[in-house]
């Protein structure tokens, strides 16, 4: 059997990745990113460039003191600039001071720019490569040369593109990494480019692609399949403009689809962890629909789906999500049918496969409030209630008896809310007030201080976000809204939905919805203590 072809990875999240619109990482962050990609396996970690800025100083400081047992951390520059002596270049001088392993210094290939961004001449360009490259290599550095626009450079003269190329090799670039700078290069044209250049020079190639036409990940795979050998990404694909490479999807495609050896297997299921991990420090919401790592990667809707996963996952499903760390999820929406009604009761612990009056049932009330506004997606919580409800497992902890909302502005201008509440447990009436910065939190307050007099474990959970949707916008202030509150605790987190025409009655229900399942699931008090105790 043929061994598998070694690809080393490439991750400029931290440097490159910080140009996205939003990203925005501390010297901290930095190092803890660092730290999750070391043990993932990723082979180089370009950490910034340390003449811009001092937050990027302050991470080559840190990460000097660290010990990194797979990654070499990379410090990124531009070559020196024209019309000076490399030695004295503060850019190459910067570069040598962050003292890392490697660098990765970027050049121009592409005439366009050297001739207006530079105003230089073609040999003036290619002697500040030459120049650069060679000093940093004289004093113990690896060095990766980046060929920025290579490729639009290539198409427009290509016997100069290749010659950058040659002049980075000659001085002793251990790899070439061309970069498709601006994203507008197509699968076929990479392709047919990178073959030629690795049929004309002996250096290790790499690939560097921009996916402002959505292409990044599929130029990437071509680049490779036709010699290149060091991928340069960004993990969820953080970077300028529309962004660059996701190696979340490079990634397991190369390794799982292709055939090539990129991390130790081991590892691979690690992948969605660090994606959410990066996305939580990047304070960026994981984005639902992206491949292999996204939440809805390995989601079922439609009901024939779901019948044919529950019987064969393969049917539609290219991988096993627990690959790479993933999990498999069935949605119950107004496109349900039994079967996804079925796979979730079992999910949530309820057997219904001998009760198909109570699934037929279940069913049939699911298409009624998703016909009114109701979404079960995000509501898992909710769609546990429902069936619980259906099945009669389990009684009511607390009855409502009734509330009352006053909100008032006084003369400074100032919001007040109060909201009383009455609450039954087992017969007995807890009647409260309590203030809040507006009528929802004051509700969850009062609601709070009544069954804590039960449950002192309430004190443990905790209300995470609140989303509110118009869903008939042509209304205006009479539409009707949907309500979803994400709760947790310690240990679990989950999500409640209500509609209404009223913003307070929707975000009531989603609110008494979240603490009937909190104390069904992870209340220690039980229901029969409560019992001793009131009567």
């Amino acid at each position: 059997m043929m061994p598998k072809q070694s690809i080393l990875l490439f991750d400029t999240t931290l440097r490159d990745g910080t140009q996205g619109e939003g990203i925005c990482f501390s010297a901290e962050d930095k190092l803890r990113i660092a730290r999750r990609l070391d043990a993932f396996g990723i082979h180089y970690i370009e950490g910034g460039w340390p003449g811009s800025n001092p937050n990027d100083l302050r991470f080559f400081e840190k990460a000097r003191r660290e010990h990194f047992r797979h990654a070499r951390i990379v410090a990124f520059g531009s070559t020196m600039r024209s019309g000076g002596r490399v030695e004295e270049d503060a850019n190459v001088r910067a570069l040598l001071e962050a003292e890392t392993p490697a660098v990765s210094v970027f050049g121009k290939s592409w005439l366009l720019h050297v001739e207006q961004a530079l105003a230089i001449t073609p040999d003036d360009n290619l002697h500040l490569i030459r120049q650069t490259v060679a000093y940093l290599k004289a004093h113990g550095r690896e060095v990766i040369y980046d060929a920025e626009h290579f490729f639009d450079g290539y198409k427009s003269n290509p016997g100069y593109a290749v010659a950058t190329l040659k002049e980075a090799s000659e001085a002793g670039a251990d790899v070439l990494t061309l970069c498709d700078t601006n994203g507008g290069t197509m699968p076929s044209e990479v392709a047919a480019i990178v073959a030629d250049v690795v049929s004309q020079i002996d250096t290790p190639i790499g690939i560097h692609t921009h996916n402002d036409c959505e292409m990044a990940v599929a130029n990437t795979i071509a680049a490779v399949q036709n010699g290149c050998t060091l991928v340069q990404g960004t993990i969820n694909g953080y970077g300028e403009r529309c962004g660059n490479a996701n190696l979340c999807s490079i990634i397991p495609n190369l390794q799982l689809k292709l055939g090539y050896n990129a991390i130790p297997e081991k590892n691979m299921a690690q992948l969605a962890s660090l994606s959410h991990f990066v996305s939580e420090l990047a304070n960026m919401a994981p984005a639902t629909n992206h491949a292999f790592v996204g939440k809805s990667a390995f989601a079922h809707k439609g009901g024939i789906h779901v019948s044919a996963v529950m019987k064969n996952p393969d049917t539609y499903e290219h991988i096993a999500p627990e690959q790479v760390g993933n999990e498999r999820r069935v949605l119950v929406s107004d496109l349900s049918g039994r079967s996804n009604v079925l796979y979730k009761a079992k999910e949530l612990d309820f057997d219904l496969e001998m009760d198909k009056e109570t699934a037929s049932g279940i069913v049939k009330e699911l298409k009624e409030l998703e016909n009114n506004g109701y979404n079960y997606e995000a509501a898992d919580a909710s769609l546990d209630l429902l069936i619980r409800r259906h099945t009669g497992s389990e009684e009511p902890i607390f009855g409502i008896e009734g509330f009352r909302l006053l909100c008032e502005k006084d003369e400074a201008n100032n919001m007040r809310s109060e909201a009383t509440i009455r609450v039954s447990v087992h017969g007995v009436t807890e009647h409260t007030a309590a203030e809040g910065c507006g009528p929802v939190h004051a509700l969850d307050m009062a609601m709070r201080k009544a069954l804590s007099k039960f449950f002192p474990e309430i004190d443990d959970m905790r209300l995470n976000d609140y989303k509110v949707r118009v869903l008939n916008e042509q209304e205006g202030t009479r539409a009707r809204v949907r309500v979803l509150i994400d709760s947790g605790c310690k240990s679990a987190t989950w999500g409640t939905v209500g509609v209404s025409d009223n913003i307070i009655d929707a975000s009531w229900q989603a609110l008494m919805e979240s603490y009937a399942y909190f104390l069904h699931h992870f209340a220690e008090t039980t229901h029969n203590s409560i019992k001793q105790k009131v009567s």
